[in-house]
């Protein structure tokens, strides 16, 4: 089955949700590919996405990468892979259910017909909002989204949310092997070039519901790493000019 659009999916230790992540996207009414980026998961997270590509064998796609390496550089060897293989539209999306998986849909027609180069699932914008997590992490994660805002001037509300529609002319242009972060800071980073660059940059609302099953892997470091990150971000971004490609 054809598709223009392609899910990427960073994984590790995953198995307690990827299968049925990838039956959940690919029962929705539009056809969508889907790329497993596993870092060595040793619970077996690979082995089940190979089984799901017996049952998927033109839509479920795996990379493998030995440890792990960071989301970034999950995400950065996806974009590269979904670019080589011509989709229009490539998708981040976290495995554990936290990004409602039917709003992949207004993600793909927020930049598909609504004239966004960006669309990003947002819990700050109106109509948005989490379920499940504790106030602290909640205060956490909005300060740190209103502090990136703050010091860069970006107009997104959510700009650390992990849940985002690229157009292929986005990624183009950004040279991906010239991205500062691997962790946390990379999603920031990500809008932040994008928006510097011109790219129009819509916010879906959408509601973020922490995981149900399998092991968070947030941590206060994650968070840290984005607050010195953003400073460096500006520095970087104003002296040096930002990571793209002539074209």
């Amino acid at each position: 089955m054809n598709s223009d659009s392609l899910v990427i999916i960073p994984t590790y230790n995953e198995r307690e949700n990827v299968a049925q992540m990838i039956d959940t996207v690919l029962t929705l009414p539009q056809p969508f590919h889907i790329l497993i980026v596993d870092d060595g998961s040793p619970d077996g997270t690979a082995s089940i996405v190979k089984e799901k590509q017996v049952q998927y064998p033109e839509q479920v796609h795996l990379l493998e990468r030995s440890g792990k390496q960071g989301l970034g550089t999950a995400y950065i060897a996806g974009f590269r892979w979904a670019l080589e293989r011509g989709y229009d539209y490539i998708f981040e999306m976290d495995c554990d259910f936290s990004h409602p998986v039917k709003k992949l849909l207004e993600l793909y027609s927020a930049c598909h017909d609504g004239g966004a180069d960006v669309a990003v699932g947002s819990r700050y914008v109106r109509g948005g909002k989490v379920k499940n997590w504790p106030i602290d992490r909640i205060a956490m994660s909005y300060g740190a989204s209103l502090y990136v805002r703050l010091i860069t001037g970006m107009p997104v509300k959510d700009t650390t949310a992990g849940f985002v529609c690229y157009r292929r002319e986005v990624l183009e242009r950004m040279r991906l092997d010239q991205v500062h972060f691997k962790g946390y800071a990379f999603q920031i980073e990500m809008k932040y070039t994008a928006y510097c660059l011109g790219y129009k940059i819509v916010e879906v609302p959408i509601t973020f519901e922490d995981r149900v099953l399998g092991t968070s892997k947030m941590n206060t470091s994650i968070f840290q790493e984005a607050f010195t990150g953003v400073v460096k971000l500006r520095y970087w971004h104003t002296f040096k000019g930002f990571p793209q490609t002539n074209s």
